[in-house]
């Protein structure tokens, strides 16, 4: 049978989409390219997948207000990342999760929707 075997892209709209893919560059790293978005190489190890769930349609998860998606970026040093974003500015959410999973945080972009930040665990 034919199956997904990963994702392949995620795609949302924006009020100024080179000026959101010029913040997400300088405060989180991402490689945004010339045609305005970015590519990712995954592994084969434990750490380095991407997860998809539906969540139910009245999650505070997302965060307040009437954002229909949210997207997990894997981080190198959570705690690190978000000192540097409360430092330029950037709405931090002050709560940090741990659970067998690793370490959570979040984050508002510039348009107001909440971002996960997620440290996998070590073991």
């Amino acid at each position: 049978m034919a199956k997904v075997i990963g994702l392949g892209g995620i795609f949302f709209k924006s009020r100024d989409p080179a000026g959101l893919a010029a913040w997400y560059a300088e405060h989180l790293g991402l490689p945004v390219e010339k045609w305005g978005g970015a590519r990712f190489n995954e592994s084969e190890s434990r750490d380095a997948y991407a997860a998809w769930a539906p969540f139910a349609a009245d999650t505070s998860y997302f965060g307040p207000g009437t954002q229909h998606y949210m997207v997990n970026y894997r981080v190198d040093d959570l705690d690190a990342l978000l000192a540097q974003l409360r430092a330029a500015g950037v709405a931090v959410d002050e709560r940090v999760e741990e659970s067998e999973f690793g370490r959570f945080g979040w984050i508002m972009d510039p348009e107001g929707t909440r971002i996960e930040l997620w440290q996998p665990s070590a073991t």
